[in-house]
């Protein structure tokens, strides 16, 4: 039987991509600006609209930015650990999905122990 899991990508620093790491966490945190204003206006457009409850509007979009504003600070946090850390540490920068082989006596512990993307200056170097 096959099983799907979610694991950490792990990036090793190096000062080329302590700098491209920094730029993709820029770019992410201006998207999430981006659709934080978008969403600001989409939710005064609808509140104008007769019929619609601005309560429920309100609360729709709330929700939504508080999403991306969760992201917004994850990003910051991240970007403070890039800052910090020396080079040669790992840092998690994302997390995939794999299908993992489960078969009739396999230790469930196995099974689910720590597995890892270990990846060095855009090169897989470890697969745990």
């Amino acid at each position: 039987m096959q099983i799907v899991r979610r694991i950490p990508v792990k990036q090793v620093l190096t000062p080329d991509s302590r700098t491209k790491l920094q730029q993709k966490f820029q770019e992410r945190n201006t998207r999430y600006e981006n659709e934080c204003r978008q969403l600001a206006f989409e939710q005064k457009k609808l509140e104008r609209k007769p019929g619609v409850s601005r309560e429920e509007v309100r609360k729709r979009f709330s929700r939504e930015l508080s999403k991306r504003k969760d992201q917004m600070r994850w990003l910051d946090y991240q970007l403070k650990q890039l800052n910090e850390l020396p080079d040669g540490s790992e840092l998690e920068t994302d997390e995939v999905e794999v299908i993992v082989e489960v078969v009739e006596g396999d230790l469930w512990q196995d099974v689910m122990d720590d597995q890892a993307i270990v990846v060095k200056d855009g090169i897989v170097i470890r697969a745990r």
